[in-house]
């Protein structure tokens, strides 16, 4: 009997020779629309879909392919007698191979204007229904989504006749990734569209950027998958001008660090290691602001990820060549400056982003795995000023000090807590990241802001639980602290910043960070 492929495709690629090479050897092939005049027009023959289903598209295409003597011929189990014999009696011929890509509704949505009417109408119906059909009884039937495996559908019906099950089996599995990929954009465009926020289901899809060697350790296998609806001012959209390939860890702490940026406005530079800024200086120039974000901590910026909010010049570049860094990040760079970072560098990942789009990639929700789960949030974007402080001391905040807090404020959001931060109104002195209880972080912050503490201010993620905090803080003889307050012991740590003359600011909102 011969057999008989069905094709209808949005994505022509290859499309035409690969349905040649079918008719080469033997094949039938059904077709319909777009795609069967494309075929007819290199003079490969096609069989209408209305000459198989007896009815014409309708509809505006709507309703063509949805018919018994279409998913009958998919559907139907070669190996049972009754399901032979209903085809036979109603006239049910086999198809053997089904090749369908679907309406591109993707690519429509991310159009800037496009219409709902447009989304909806770009919904596919039938394609999804033949591929579904045809990947359930892969047992029989052929199904293929991706061009790229055109080749090796065509090489197994060459030397064989028919493709292999294992190949079948490996093509029904792709074809249930793709339709479930496409069901979960259009589920996530219509549950933004009506506004509901926490949906009872949660469809999520991704698609594979990059396979890497390892994960966090060589022993962790590892890939990174980007959104199927791409963020612009994200680490998978940033173009890589120079470098070896990113790394697990390379990845996780470009995005950091881009997150850490997006709040300062002023030409600023961010230094940043192991997912905690060690460097962040802010100036009127982007060349002093390295100056400021260098002299931050000369040591902890050895092997670490930097990213610039403006385009960096020559002079910039030549500050940053002597040092070992594993990533420079900004929106441009000079011929000449990008000249300098890579002579002899050819292993620094430089990468070119799109900072136009950074407030657009406040409104992605963070995703968090944990076992059995995930944990699903809002990204941290508040930044509150000092309109919105509360002065609990007698000691108010000098202008300059006021200038250094809202810098300090910016900055402690981005730092693992128990997070503490000392910085003047530029540049941050000494961070102290992550420990288990927080005067263990304001002693670690001051030993690295040692000899810089004159005029400095400090910055605390969350309240003091202790008044033994403050104790320590004006032990280095800084006099002003910015903090959320919020504690029951709140009064103890106010009462030692009055007995020490430290002006204390409780700005009402925490920054934790996990």
């Amino acid at each position: 009997m011969t057999k008989r492929a069905l094709i209808s495709v949005s994505d022509k690629t290859g499309i035409v020779a690969f349905a040649e090479k079918l008719r080469e050897l033997g094949w039938e092939i059904i077709s319909t629309g777009g795609t069967k005049t494309a075929l007819d027009a290199t003079g490969v023959t096609t069989i209408a879909i209305d000459d198989v289903t007896g009815f014409p598209e309708m509809m505006d295409g709507r309703v063509k392919t949805l018919h018994p003597k279409i998913h009958g011929g998919l559907l139907a189990r070669r190996d049972l007698d009754t399901h032979v014999s209903a085809m036979k009696n109603h006239d049910i011929s086999p198809i053997d191979l089904v090749v369908v890509n679907l309406y591109p509704f993707k690519e429509t949505i991310l159009k800037p204007n496009v219409t709902y009417v447009d989304a909806v109408e770009n919904i596919d119906i039938g394609g999804p229904s033949m591929l579904r059909s045809a990947a359930k009884n892969h047992a029989s039937v052929t199904v293929v989504v991706d061009p790229t495996d055109y080749e090796v559908v065509l090489t197994e019906l060459a030397e064989n006749g028919d493709t292999t099950y294992d190949t079948r089996q490996k093509l029904a599995a792709k074809v249930f990734r793709h339709t479930a990929a496409y069901d979960a954009l259009i589920a996530e465009y219509f549950t933004a569209q009506v506004g509901e926020v926490k949906p009872e289901k949660l469809t999520l899809t991704y698609e594979l950027k990059q396979p890497m060697r390892y994960g966090e350790n060589p022993q962790q296998d590892a890939d990174f998958y980007e959104a199927a609806l791409p963020t612009d001012y994200s680490i998978s959209q940033a173009k890589q001008l120079n470098g070896k390939e990113l790394s697990f860890n390379n990845i996780r702490d470009a995005d950091a660090a881009i997150r850490i940026i997006r709040d300062f406005s002023l030409p600023t530079v961010v230094a940043l290691k192991h997912m905690n800024p060690c460097g962040i200086g802010t100036a009127e120039t982007i060349e002093t602001a390295w100056d400021y974000a260098y002299e931050a901590d000369p040591v902890s910026i050895f092997g670490g990820i930097v990213v610039l909010n403006r385009e960096v010049d020559a002079a910039t570049a030549e500050k940053m060549h002597p040092i070992f860094l594993e990533i420079i990040i900004a929106p441009s760079y000079s011929d000449e400056a990008l000249a300098i970072l890579t002579n002899k560098k050819k292993n620094l990942r430089i990468l070119e982003l799109n900072f136009a789009q950074q407030k657009a990639s406040e409104t992605q929700k963070e995703v968090t795995g944990v076992l059995g789960g995930l944990l699903v949030q809002d990204q941290d974007t508040t930044v509150e000023l000092q309109d919105t402080w509360e002065i609990v001391t007698k000691r108010q905040p000098t202008a300059v000090e006021v200038e250094a807090l809202e810098f300090a404020w910016r900055s402690v959001k981005y730092v693992k807590s128990n997070g503490i931060i000392i910085t003047n109104h530029h540049q941050t002195l000494g961070v102290g990241p992550g420990q288990t209880n927080r005067v263990a972080s304001v002693k670690i912050a001051i030993e690295q802001a040692a000899d810089r503490l004159e005029g400095a201010v400090l910055g605390s993620d969350a309240f003091f639980p202790f008044a033994d905090n403050v104790e320590e803080i004006a032990k280095a003889g800084i006099k002003a602290i910015i903090q959320p307050g919020g504690s029951v012991r709140d009064q103890d740590a106010i009462d030692e910043a009055d007995k020490h003359g430290i002006a204390m600011v409780f700005t009402g909102v925490r920054h934790f960070r996990h």
